[in-house]
């Protein structure tokens, strides 16, 4: 790591000065691997699952929701967890969102009932969204210069890994150990992470009158009307489309985001202010960030069933099955970043969602095959390729008419976004797919999935044509893998 420590103008006031000596990486080692345990539970359990369902006689229902309550909980919170961090003391959020992680880890492992584990992995997910927007705040706040510049690279990638080192970890521990190993290893973990914390960062200080300025009825509505459309999503797999649950769960939702977006209004100090939503290129790049991110969770959600069921793969040799497709994703990204100065965001974006519809068309080309090598590792393959650009690209794109002093909240936003868009893939998937619990069952649903992601991936690329700003960026596309990207205006 470089020595040099000039100040990155981005975000000025707060940063330590440009003569201050360089920091140790002790505060940054704390927040990274809070930040890796949160990541690798949105996938750690995807592996595990074939285990827990024996264990504890999921339904397809309770399969689905085991994802979806972690995901769901942890993207509708983020925006309410960084006004928190923001108005209150970071390390006491962080501090606070670690200890309820650690402990719905616990619980989490300690479960001998589907209701138990569901909500436990909620309260997880609660926790997550506590402490991310706080650790990345604090990482901004004990940096400055290239040590920043460089903490903010690792915790980009971290974000990209973590899902497929997630699928890896999961299967180690879950065939050495069995799946509950998979909670109980954030114990250990946590508690060190909340001893360091307390011990290296500084308490801060808290704005007056904070908690009045915390708009807990538009988060509390938001969080609401996305439970209730997940559950509609689910309730057409089980129930049908015309089924009362279906239709009013969805007409709730419906009621419950409108009722969001007249709160937000209304509201003095709004989750996030109306003006935010004016700017085309993050509202544009932030739904195609959900989209994308909704396809690839729900690829390696299926395919890891897929991989165990119909290949015969252990959970192990399942998880090491998914390197591949990180190594492709990682490959892909570095070179992604090295020509988006010449290309621009959108012509990334554009080519990677037509190679990851190749990817998956593949795969659904392939549903019924028994060969690892030649039936899923080339669409493996295709899929990293088309993912890796986009998630750069995407984060230029979104930034790129974000004024500085808004880029926390445009960061939360397309993190927001990334949340969501996992939980509505994997119910999406999951009731496309339809009876997963037969293999019969799963190798049709497994093909006719891919086909309507090929389709989803298909209006993504008109989205973007249409409503992602063209032209190049003008900073550094180095800048894109930690938030602080800004430029890319083209117009």
């Amino acid at each position: 790591m470089s020595a040099h420590t000039t100040v990155d103008a981005h975000h000025g006031a707060t940063t330590p000065d440009a003569d201050e000596p360089r920091r140790p990486w002790t505060i940054f080692a704390l927040m990274i691997a809070a930040q890796f345990m949160v990541i690798l539970d949105v996938s750690v359990v995807n592996v595990a699952l074939p285990s827990i369902s024996e264990s504890l006689h999921l339904s397809s229902a309770d399969y689905q929701w085991t994802i979806s309550a972690y995901v769901l909980l942890s993207g509708g919170l983020l925006l309410l967890g960084g006004r928190i961090a923001d108005l209150l003391r970071r390390r006491g959020a962080f501090v606070t969102g670690v200890g309820l992680f650690t402990a719905a880890s616990l619980a989490s492992g300690l479960a001998q009932t589907p209701s138990t584990l569901i909500l436990a992995r909620a309260a997880q997910g609660a926790g997550a969204a506590l402490l991310t927007p706080a650790a990345l705040s604090i990482i901004m706040t004990a940096y400055a210069g290239r040590q920043r510049q460089s903490a903010l690279a690792v915790w980009g990638t971290v974000g990209s890994l973590g899902i497929a080192a997630g699928v890896l970890f999961g299967g180690a521990l879950t065939s050495a150990l069995g799946w509950r190993a998979v909670f109980f290893i954030n114990v250990p973990i946590g508690v060190a992470v909340v001893v360091g914390t307390l011990r290296a960062v500084d308490r801060g200080t808290a704005h007056a009158g904070a908690l009045r300025r915390l708009d807990v009825p538009g988060a509390l509505t938001l969080v609401a009307g996305l439970l209730a459309l997940v559950f509609g999503i689910e309730a057409i797999r089980s129930a049908g489309a015309t089924a009362p649950r279906t239709w009013i769960s969805l007409l709730l939702a419906a009621v419950l985001l409108t009722g969001f977006g007249r709160l937000e209004r209304r509201a003095t100090d709004p989750l996030v202010p109306p003006s935010t939503w004016r700017i085309r290129s993050l509202v544009s790049a932030s739904a195609v960030m959900a989209g994308v991110t909704g396809a690839v969770v729900g690829t390696i959600f299926l395919t890891s069933l897929y991989l165990q069921a119909v290949i015969g793969s252990s959970p192990v040799v399942a998880g090491l099955q998914f390197l591949p497709l990180a190594g492709a994703i990682t490959l892909a990204a570095a070179g992604a970043s090295k020509v988006i100065g010449h290309l621009g965001a959108r012509t990334l974006i554009l080519g990677g969602l037509v190679v990851m519809a190749g990817g998956v068309l593949l795969l659904a080309a392939n549903a019924g095959g028994t060969s690892y090598a030649a039936d899923v590792l080339p669409g493996f393959l295709l899929v990293g390729a088309g993912v890796g650009p986009m998630f750069v690209a995407i984060a230029v794109a979104a930034m790129g008419d974000v004024p500085a002093e808004r880029s926390g909240l445009a960061s939360g936003l397309m993190m927001t976004g990334h949340e969501i868009g996992a939980a509505l893939g994997v119910a999406a998937l999951t009731a496309v797919a339809g009876d997963l619990a037969t293999t019969s069952g799963l190798v049709d649903g497994y093909g006719r999935a891919f086909v309507v992601t090929a389709a989803a991936l298909a209006g993504l690329f008109l989205l973007a044509l249409l409503a992602v700003p063209g032209g190049k960026p003008a900073v550094a596309a180095g800048h894109a893998a930690g938030h602080g990207v800004h430029g890319a205006h083209g117009h």
